[in-house]
């Protein structure tokens, strides 16, 4: 089969970061999906991945951590879908990626796709829907039912992946007051657009904007961006008990001292814990994409794809690659068919 790997982990600009590569089509566990791939997704945890390292590869390392498909077999032990199927899902990243032609994914990570959309549209949507349910529901413990309705998110980072889909559950589940943060004309459309109260620069004093909005302390707060950049100015802004959620690793120890005071918490969001782990509660991942999908093609939340990037090769890849590590892409890139 046609896939895009890397023998190598190197800069993006090297001629062989990513290269075009044939290899034998997997088959299905017990509990996985055999997926023909029709469309991908790609992510910073991609370029993260990818980054130089002393490493090799043999045979080549797919990455890939979004995609949208069709089942084409089944493992003896799947009850929740069959041949056929339209699917989208995001995989785990302790198994060959997405960037292929056929993929093995175990089926409770995996949601039948929004009717609503096309097959690009609907892997824009998963490794990024994952992580902002599971920031906003399981790790701030916000009501998806609307119980906390009128309460205050700030979300750092709101026009990236996790941040586009972050404000639409927030507003549209949740019922919360969602201010954003966003610091080009064009991001701050995209915010506003998807539902946002309110935008603020996040290259600007974020204390004294939100401030000046009457906000004197959020709810809660979700970090998507530069958690090193913006922690002080989070612990100054999270209420007395609440909780900063972050999906940014540290690059430098963070002052947590300040939160002692405040008794406030900081959770971690990673969303290939669960598929990393097989913890009990794995199939949550696959009901939460099968909610999305029925909000989707309700009309309640729209896909966040950005850019369509044209065929799944290794020079397109690349390009994707770059345009994510250069921090400046409003919603998902998406690639389409080999």
């Amino acid at each position: 089969m046609k896939a895009v790997g890397l023998r190598q982990y190197l800069p993006i600009d090297h001629p062989e970061s990513l290269i075009d590569v044939d290899l034998p089509k997997p088959g299905p566990g017990a509990r996985d999906l055999l997926v023909r791939v029709e469309a991908i997704a790609v992510n910073p945890v991609d370029t993260k991945v990818r980054s130089p390292k002393d490493k090799r590869e043999d045979p080549a390392r797919v990455l890939g951590w979004d995609a949208a498909g069709v089942v084409e077999a089944v493992g003896a032990e799947v009850t929740l879908f069959k041949t056929g199927d339209r699917v989208y899902y995001a995989g785990s990243i302790t198994r060959p990626g997405t960037n292929a032609e056929y993929q093995i994914v175990d089926e409770r990570i995996v949601g039948h796709r929004p009717a609503s959309v096309d097959a690009g549209e609907a892997a824009a949507l998963p490794l990024t829907t994952i992580t902002a349910w599971e920031t906003l529901f399981d790790r701030l413990h916000i009501d998806a039912q609307g119980g906390d309705a009128g309460k205050t998110l700030l979300i750092v980072g709101g026009a990236g992946g996790v941040g586009s889909i972050a404000i639409q559950l927030a507003k549209q589940l949740a019922k919360l007051r969602v201010v954003a943060t966003a610091s080009r004309e064009a991001s701050i459309k995209w915010c506003r657009d998807l539902g946002a109260d309110e935008v603020i620069d996040h290259r600007g004093d974020v204390v004294a904007q939100a401030r000046a909005l009457g906000i004197q302390h959020f709810d809660y707060i979700a970090c998507f961006n530069d958690t090193d950049g913006h922690f002080t100015a989070m612990a100054e802004l999270i209420r007395p008990q609440g909780t900063i959620a972050t999906i940014v690793e540290n690059a430098r120890p963070l002052p947590v001292e300040l939160l002692k005071s405040k008794s406030a918490a900081l959770a971690w969001e990673f969303m290939f814990t669960r598929a990393m782990f097989g913890t009990p509660d794995m199939i949550e991942q696959h009901h939460l994409l099968e909610r999305v999908a029925q909000l989707i093609d309700e009309g309640r939340i729209r896909t966040t794809l950005g850019e369509r990037m044209g065929k799944i090769n290794a020079a397109n890849l690349k390009r994707a690659h770059k345009a994510l590590e250069e921090g400046h892409v409003v919603g998902k890139l998406v690639l389409e068919g080999f």
